[in-house]
């Protein structure tokens, strides 16, 4: 019940964030897509947490959430190759843009040395090789293909409105899910009361910001992917 709560305040804040958006242009706003982009969040997160646990567990014995991560990632694709989304129009290529590679390398350093640092800062003890290959694999593909790639489409598409800032055409949808993907690790209900961890809404939506910049100005997902696991395994060994 718990997660059910909390699913329903997130949607209730994007859509109200969403429609107060689309007041101020209009013009630029379809509210389908909106409807859209919440309900994917509410189907990640069902599938996430089996369920709410209602659906068994396949994968008993582990700490891991191998099930929860694959089905998300499994619907996600599968949400990718409708014709209304495309593989490719929401990042799902190995191909880059002409020359965004280059420009690009500042700004993988730049997400690198972030995590660098947070591993330093905030050091681990030893991890077994389930957690390492865990951290290796299912954050960077499962999240990073639903919040960078099928959700950020969705919540463009939602609001036209655009502004160009370093180098690339920046719209709500960016905002939005990055601050979606902020809370999915900041955010809860639980024993009668809402609870936010700012730090950790900060440590999480901030390099999501550099990840929508890579997969908007390469095209791709791949840098995005390859960098979000970095970023999760580097936690672990620093």
């Amino acid at each position: 019940m718990n997660g059910l709560i909390g699913l329903g305040a997130t949607l209730g804040l994007l859509l109200l964030a969403g429609g107060l958006i689309g007041l101020s242009n209009r013009e630029g706003f379809a509210p389908r897509w909106l409807l859209v982009a919440a309900v994917l969040v509410a189907v990640n997160d069902i599938l996430l947490t089996r369920g709410y646990g209602t659906i068994p567990d396949l994968f008993t014995g582990s700490d891991w959430n191998w099930q929860g991560k694959l089905a998300a990632l499994a619907a996600s694709l599968a949400i990718a190759a409708l014709p209304v989304f495309g593989w490719r129009k929401v990042g799902l290529t190995l191909a880059h843009a002409p020359g965004s590679l280059k420009p690009s390398i500042p700004v993988v350093l730049l997400y690198c040395a972030f995590f660098l640092a947070l591993a330093a800062a905030f050091p681990n003890g030893e991890a077994d090789r389930e957690l390492i290959a865990f951290q290796l694999t299912m954050p960077g593909l499962e999240e990073e293909i639903f919040y960078r790639g099928i959700l950020l489409l969705a919540l463009d598409r939602a609001f036209a409105g655009r502004v160009r800032f370093l180098g690339i055409e920046w719209g709500w949808g960016a905002i939005l899910s990055s601050l979606l993907f902020g809370m999915t690790h900041a955010f809860g209900y639980a024993d009668g009361a809402f609870s936010l961890d700012p730090m950790a809404l900060a440590l999480t939506a901030l390099p999501s910001f550099i990840a929508i910049w890579l997969r908007v100005r390469t095209g791709s997902l791949l840098l995005p992917v390859f960098l979000h696991n970095f970023g999760n395994s580097i936690l672990l060994s620093v």
